[in-house]
């Protein structure tokens, strides 16, 4: 049985040294989901005949001396948002689906790479959750302990990755749906700046505040997938300069109100082991930052039920319960609240500017807890106890409203055994430069002087 290599980055050396093959590395990878995917309902469409012959192509160009870059022959799936010609894309709901005859453009710039579709990911119904326990095609799994969520919505590509079952993945991220899946499986997700990869033949949650982005192992990975993806010629190759020295802010004001003991210990490990390492580590606060969630509602919930206006008219009782709830909420914002939001997105936009102000990124948090039960409503969070959809996205959803890059990478367990993740926001339209400052922090949180042991305790 053919070795799953622990990362895009390595499988994509193997490939260009001739040491595996793309048939061998698309064949293993669907064996993997052959053997595990009825437990962990990661995907919901597996396209075998379509990756073989995809694999076979790619073998076949590179062994004539046409080999395209890192993501040549790679595995890789796509969120069941984001059309596939062919396909159905189900939105995991039993509304009818798209029966698109064309890819996507994101999946295109992907192909015209070399990339190798195996499927398509089950993710929380019509990426209106952050659970991934409402969808048609049964809850997703966390492969860390079976009880827990894998997040949402983009459980299922985030699952597919850490399971070996393909090497990077199309996610969706409206309010946190990249960066709070690879936060509860201990990946790492991107969403990049606002408009800089094609939303088209997606189907949208909110399109004020849609993005697409990769989700995969690692930082390096994670840019090799950004590249690729962005509108126009596919940037191959193009890997993060690690800097050696950075300038760094922490939005203590709101971003830390809510956090449990082992996100609040662990945040504070990484930050200590990052000064120790000579980069500065400094305070700021974003103004108005408390208005997120009613400026994020205000905005996603119109926008939501005037997409899904024709499908609940005629498909309602075809909707999972929380989903239709949310959806008929959104038929009662009224304009002039709508308006005042979008007011407010220009607000909460111009201070997120002003606090990073001579900083290459800010610091903080991406999930205040570990991955939740499954099924569960509320979670505990130091005395209090909090419903689990505003506390999954409390601290990712500002950067979709103000729509600066932001990705989630690891930075440890907790004594609970799952998995907790930082979040680093950048400069609007300066995702490379956040890359960088990923892979610096990266660096050391996984292997530099000082870095946080991540330990159970």
């Amino acid at each position: 049985m053919t070795k799953i290599p622990s990362s895009l980055r390595e499988a994509a050396a193997l490939i260009e040294r001739r040491e595996i093959s793309p048939v061998e590395l698309t064949r293993a990878c669907l064996d993997r989901i052959a053997a595990r995917n009825d437990e962990l309902r990661a995907f919901i469409t597996v396209t075998e005949e379509r990756a073989v012959a995809g694999a076979l192509r790619a073998e076949r160009s590179i062994a004539a001396g046409k080999y395209r870059g890192p993501l040549h022959g790679i595995p890789i799936s796509v969120k069941d948002l984001v059309d596939l010609g062919g396909s159905p894309t189900t939105s995991a709901s039993r509304v009818p689906p798209r029966l698109p005859s064309h890819d996507a453009p994101v999946v295109g710039q992907l192909l015209r790479a070399g990339a190798v579709v195996v499927g398509k990911t089950n993710l929380h119904e019509f990426a209106f959750g952050t659970t991934t326990d409402e969808t048609a095609f049964g809850a997703v799994r966390n492969p860390i302990d079976r009880s827990r969520s894998a997040g949402g919505s983009s459980a299922g590509a985030a699952v597919a990755i850490l399971e070996g079952m393909c090497f990077g993945s199309i996610g969706t991220d409206t309010g946190g749906s990249i960066r709070i899946p690879a936060a509860a499986c201990g990946i790492t997700g991107l969403k990049p700046t606002d408009g800089e990869i094609s939303t088209e033949a997606v189907v949208p949650l909110s399109g004020t505040l849609d993005h697409v982005g990769p989700i995969a192992r690692t930082v390096e990975d994670t840019a090799l997938m950004f590249h690729a993806m962005l509108d126009g010629e596919p940037r191959l190759d193009r890997l993060p300069v690690v800097s050696p020295s950075l300038w760094l802010g922490v939005p203590t004001p709101y971003f830390f109100d809510k956090l449990d003991g082992d996100m609040a210990r662990l945040f504070a490990e990484t930050r200590t082991a990052l000064e120790d390492a000579g980069h500065a580590v400094s305070e700021v606060a974003i103004a108005h930052a408390e208005r997120t969630a009613d400026v994020y509602l205000h905005i996603v919930l119109p926008e939501a039920a005037w997409y899904h206006g024709p499908l609940l008219d005629r498909h309602a009782d075809q909707y999972s319960p929380g989903v239709r709830l949310r959806l008929e909420m959104g038929r009662y914002v009224l304009a002039e609240d709508y308006m005042r939001a979008m007011h407010a997105r220009t607000v909460l936009r111009r201070a997120v500017d002003r606090a990073l102000v001579g900083l290459d990124a800010l610091l903080l948090p991406a999930l205040p807890i570990g991955a939740p039960p499954l099924g569960a409503t509320s979670v505990p969070v130091g005395a209090a106890t909090e419903p689990v959809r505003a506390i999954m996205l409390r601290l990712t959803q500002l950067f979709n409203i103000t729509g600066h890059p932001a990705i989630a990478l690891p930075c440890g367990k907790g004594r609970d055994g799952l998995p907790r993740a930082i979040q680093l926001v950048g400069h609007r339209g300066a995702t490379d430069r956040l890359l960088s400052v990923a892979a610096a922090v990266e660096r050391q949180i996984t292997g530099g002087a000082g870095s946080v042991g991540g330990g159970t305790g």
